[in-house]
């Protein structure tokens, strides 16, 4: 929610159009008739005239194109008639440097004021006017219909997280290792176990030895031991499985999830389309911002979106590092360690060295 800084005002006299640059960013709340009327019974208008905000399409925008899209809008703010209505309230919001004019149809001079504003402080995005018990009004994916991959889905076990949990849903198996049916978890009888390998093997050569009858009507000799070719087959079915399991250990390290050297995690949803956000540009962001424990501290899911200066320091260090490259309408996960946040520095809401984790939005930029 903005804060009110310092307060804001104007004389806008007939014939007198006064051009406006806001220090700061700026909300003119009132307009109203001067204390002295040049004319008691006219109708005075306040006129206003901006240029179109441009919206980034493209990197290689040329001048020219830019001048063509700057289009400049005159509409009016409100009309003031001596006795009947001396006044209008107001709610409209300038961007620091944003320049407008301001320009009186009439005979009568209006008084406009305002108010300064901080739409950023102490280092938003957290602003603590969150409901923290609804939670589940900030889910991300009700914020956008087209979201690719559920915001659950993005939270990955960080190093360390769960190990004891994955521990007991998977189960490694051994490549070379036999499969036991229900008849081997059975007690073996004595005789199995005393009959020597050789004997087992004997028998299986005098069955293949019936089958096979030589020329002269006698049985034929067993075949040759195949156990070394037997062995091979075996030594490259367990290497064909255990490339197969390091393939899917590859695999399984490609979720998204990367680390910076600072030791910030970020994971893209969706990407987005067009320029990617650079230092300098104008952000506009929806986000919900938990702490570790996924409890929700702040957010902005609906209304006028949340707008800073990338890189000018206007917010914390991890959304500074983690909203470079972003692109508009793509979507992120941010895990923001506490030196990248508000280290051991505790505010409203968040606990002092808290690991904080921000599902983000960028809407627009400029």
């Amino acid at each position: 929610m903005p804060v009110a800084v310092a307060l804001w005002s104007v004389v806008a006299k007939p014939g007198e159009p006064v051009s406006v640059i806001p220090q700061g960013d700026l909300v003119i709340t009132n307009a109203a008739l001067g204390a002295e009327l040049a004319d008691p019974a006219g109708r005075t208008t306040v006129k206003l005239t901006y240029t179109r905000p441009i919206k980034v399409t493209s990197d290689n925008e040329d001048e020219e194109g830019e001048d063509d899209e700057a289009a400049l809008v005159e509409v009016v703010l409100c009309s003031l008639t001596p006795g009947r209505i001396e006044q209008a309230l107001l709610n409209l919001t300038f961007e620091e440097d944003d320049e407008f004019l301001l320009e009186i149809v009439g005979k009568n001079e209006v008084h406009l004021s305002g108010n300064y504003v901080d739409q950023s402080p102490d280092q938003v995005p957290y602003n603590g006017d969150s409901d923290e018990d609804d939670e589940g009004d900030y889910a991300l994916d009700e914020v956008s219909s087209d979201v690719e991959m559920n915001p659950e889905d993005m939270l990955e076990p960080l190093s360390g997280e769960d190990d004891d949990e994955d521990a007991g849903r998977f189960e490694e198996v051994p490549s070379d290792a036999e499969p036991q049916t229900a008849k081997a978890a059975k007690r073996p009888r004595e005789s199995d176990v005393a009959e020597p390998e050789a004997a087992v093997g004997e028998k299986v050569s005098k069955k293949k030895a019936k089958k096979l009858k030589a020329e002269n009507g006698n049985a034929a000799p067993p075949p040759a031991d195949d156990g070394e070719a037997g062995k091979k087959r075996k030594d490259k079915k367990g290497k064909k499985s255990a490339e197969n399991k390091e393939g899917e250990t590859k695999q399984d390290n490609q979720g998204g999830l990367r680390e910076l050297p600072n030791g910030l995690k970020i994971q893209d949803a969706k990407i987005g389309d067009g320029p990617a956000a650079k230092k300098g540009m104008r952000i506009s962001m929806r986000y919900v911002g938990k702490l570790a424990n996924g409890k929700v501290f702040d957010s902005n899911t609906k209304g006028k979106p949340f707008t800073f200066r990338l890189g000018a320091a206007e917010v914390i260090k991890g959304w500074d590092d983690g909203i470079a490259g972003m692109k508009v309408g793509g979507e992120r996960l941010l895990i923001i360690p506490p030196a990248l946040g508000y280290g051991n520095r505790k505010t409203e809401g968040i606990p002092a060295g808290s690991t904080l984790k921000f599902e983000v939005k960028l809407i627009d930029m400029k």
